[in-house]
């Protein structure tokens, strides 16, 4: 075949491409108008669903679900009819057979996508969280702002979007902050060992009673919890409502501000910690009586010996210095004479 019947072989097919084309480009068309009403539809039917379940706390997560599963449905009815339209000869029954054939290998590439897919609708359908809920995953904590099919998004406290897959959500454990309506606070306060520890509770619990929000049903609590080394910790235990962070943190500065005060001026002692350093007064004539030592002196020996201060103890070693040169020196003097 010479190069002139090549070209003309090649036009001849372009035409005929062309012709084809042509002939099937009123069924185009009529195919993306078809396409296109059902996308709208898919589109009208969704935001339907949202809002007749909006109204509904309880049934606001199956609204999302049954709006995207409806939307996704009503496009791939669209899409076998626009393809029928263009390609007559086309059957549903033809994709459904590769999709079967295909279908492994679709399951390991996309994996991760249906697993995050799945746990998005076990999410929306089991609701341990909703919008606007308030939830702590792992090192991160704030408000959800959207649970999607793949993935939840949050807004931290600090004004961050955190976007977590939902495999990871359905998988490990989350802390939801405004699951139930009241939410308990609380704070270990010292006292020192020489105070009335009933009457500091009696104080504490007024301050308690004193700060607005903070709620008497139920009622807040006082506890001893620790005898620690240098104060008596007692815990003040109060709950709020709402539970949101904003109030948490607004209860907690008033609740510390009237307790520090109400204590303060009582003449209740809040001590900081504070260490007892002892020196061992032991030489080599004495070690092992305990009568000679400071600490671990047995109980109830009246005979305790006092205290040294560290100016003190430094005097007696400079005597005791002395005392070894002078004998040196009259040793020395008495053999040379």
């Amino acid at each position: 075949m010479n190069p002139q019947e090549s070209v003309s072989t090649a036009w001849g097919k372009m035409q005929a491409m062309l012709d084809g084309l042509i002939v099937m480009l009123p069924n185009i068309i009529l195919a993306v108008i078809v396409f296109a009403i059902f996308f709208f539809t898919a589109r009208g039917i969704k935001s339907l669903v949202r809002r007749v379940t909006r109204r509904h706390r309880q049934a606001r997560n199956l609204g999302l679900v049954l709006g995207r599963l409806s939307q996704g449905t009503i496009l791939l009815v669209g899409l076998f009819v626009a393809l029928s339209i263009v390609i007559p000869s086309f059957k549903a029954g033809d994709l459904i057979q590769l999709l079967g054939i295909s279908g492994v290998a679709i399951g390991f590439a996309f994996r991760d996508i249906l697993q995050n897919f799945l746990a998005g609708v076990l999410i929306l359908l089991t609701e341990p969280f909703q919008i606007n809920d308030q939830i702590v995953f792992k090192s991160f904590e704030g408000t959800v702002e959207e649970i999607q099919t793949r993935a939840t998004t949050i807004r931290t406290y600090d004004g961050r979007r955190v976007v977590i897959p939902n495999s990871e959500l359905f998988t490990n454990s989350v802390t939801v902050n405004t699951a139930f309506d009241n939410r308990r606070l609380e704070y270990d306060v010292g006292i020192g060992y020489g105070d009335n520890i009933d009457r500091a509770k009696e104080l504490i619990l007024e301050a308690l009673a004193s700060v607005e929000k903070v709620l008497q049903d139920p009622p807040p609590e006082v506890l001893v919890m620790e005898l620690a080394e240098s104060t008596v910790n007692i815990r003040a235990r109060w709950w709020i409502a709402p539970p949101r962070r904003a109030d948490a943190l607004d209860t907690r500065d008033q609740v510390l501000t009237a307790i520090k005060k109400k204590l303060t001026a009582n003449g209740i002692d809040l001590p900081f910690p504070t260490q007892q350093i002892l020196f061992h007064d032991q030489t080599e004539e004495t070690d092992g009586d305990r009568s000679r030592q400071r600490e671990g002196w047995p109980a109830g020996n009246k005979q305790v010996p006092k205290p040294r201060s560290i100016g003190g103890s430094l005097r007696k070693l400079v005597e005791m210095q002395g005392q070894r040169d002078g004998n040196g020196s009259n040793g020395s003097n008495g053999l040379t004479g």
